[in-house]
C-alpha cells in the first residue's frame, strides 16, 4: 500500500506526522506523494480539506483518514496518543471505506472564457466585491426566487455543520446525497421576496445562480477565494465523485455533533 502524510504545519502536528510517516515505513508501506492509496491527515478539518483539494483528481483512487491535533473535527477520527494504533490497523487491518457526497460547481462566463467547474468537500459561498449580490435562482430549470442579499451559501451535508450551521441552515448526516441553500442576510421587500429558509436539495435536482447585473464576485471553493468577474451563472449539484474514508471502527457522526455544539 501506498501512503502519504499531510500536516498542518505546527510543531505538534509535524512531529506526529513524522512519526506516522516512519511507523508506516517499518510496516514496509511505500511513501508516495503523487499516487497514495492513503492519506494520512494530520491537524484540523482545514488539513482534511487541503488534502481533498490536493487530490481529488484521483478520488476513485485514495482514502482518506485524518488524526486532530487541535479542536475537535468532523473529519478527525483518531487522537495523538493513538497514532501507534491506527498506523497498525493502516498496515495490518482491511478497512472499510465510507463514501460521502460532493458538490459540484461549474461557473460559466460571458465572452470566449471557458467554464469553470470545481468540487467542494464542505461548501460555496458566494458574495459581492462591494454591496449586495442579487441573483435570480433557478431550480431544476424553472424559476424560483430573486435573491438580494450579502451572498448564498452552498453546502454538502458534510459542510452542513460548518459555514452553513452558522447561517441557520440545517445539519444533515454526511451520507444523504444533497445540497443545502443558505441565505446570508437576505433583503425582503416588494420588489425582492425569497423564500426565507435553508433549502434542501436531492441529487437529481440542479440549482442555478444567474446574476440580474453585472459585477465582481467573490466565490468561495471550501478555503479557496476565487475573484469571479463576467460571471454568467453559477451550476451547483451533487457531484458524480465522492470522498472515501478509510474507518477503522466506529464513527457516529451524531455523539460528534453532540461532542462539537452541546457537550464540549
Amino acid at each position: 500500500m501506498k501512503f502519504t502524510v499531510r500536516s498542518r504545519g505546527d510543531q505538534e502536528s509535524n512531529m506526529i506526522a513524522q512519526k506516522v510517516h516512519n511507523y508506516l515505513e517499518e510496516f514496509q508501506l511505500t511513501s508516495d506523494v503523487s499516487e497514495p492509496d492513503i492519506v494520512v491527515s494530520v491537524g484540523g478539518d482545514g488539513t482534511m480539506l487541503e488534502a481533498f483539494h490536493v487530490y481529488n483528481h484521483r478520488l476513485e483512487d485514495v482514502s482518506f483518514v485524518g488524526v486532530h491535533t487541535g479542536h475537535l473535527g468532523f473529519y478527525a477520527d483518531w487522537q495523538p496518543e493513538e497514532v501507534e494504533k491506527l498506523v497498525i490497523h493502516i498496515a495490518k487491518t482491511p478497512f472499510k471505506i465510507v463514501e460521502y457526497p460532493l458538490l459540484e460547481v461549474i461557473i460559466r462566463y460571458y465572452g470566449e472564457k471557458k467554464a469553470e467547474r470545481f468540487l467542494a468537500l464542505n461548501e460555496c459561498s458566494v458574495k459581492s466585491t462591494e454591496g449586495s449580490i442579487v441573483m435570480d435562482i433557478e431550480i431544476k430549470g424553472e424559476s424560483f426566487e430573486t435573491f438580494r442579499g450579502d451572498g448564498l451559501c452552498i453546502s454538502t451535508p458534510s459542510g452542513s455543520t460548518a459555514y452553513n450551521k452558522a447561517l441557520g441552515g440545517a445539519i444533515l448526516h454526511p451520507s444523504l446525497a444533497c445540497i443545502q441553500l443558505a441565505e446570508m442576510a437576505s433583503i425582503n421587500n416588494r420588489v425582492y421576496r425569497t423564500v426565507g429558509s435553508p433549502l434542501v436539495l436531492p441529487q437529481h435536482h440542479t440549482c442555478l445562480l444567474k446574476p440580474v447585473k453585472e459585477a465582481d464576485f467573490q466565490v468561495t471553493i471550501d478555503h479557496l477565494t476565487l475573484l469571479q468577474q463576467d460571471v454568467k451563472s453559477i451550476q451547483c449539484r451533487v457531484a458524480e465523485e465522492k470522498i472515501r474514508f478509510a474507518r477503522f471502527r466506529p464513527f457516529p457522526f451524531w455523539k460528534r455533533v453532540r461532542e462539537s455544539f452541546i457537550t464540549g
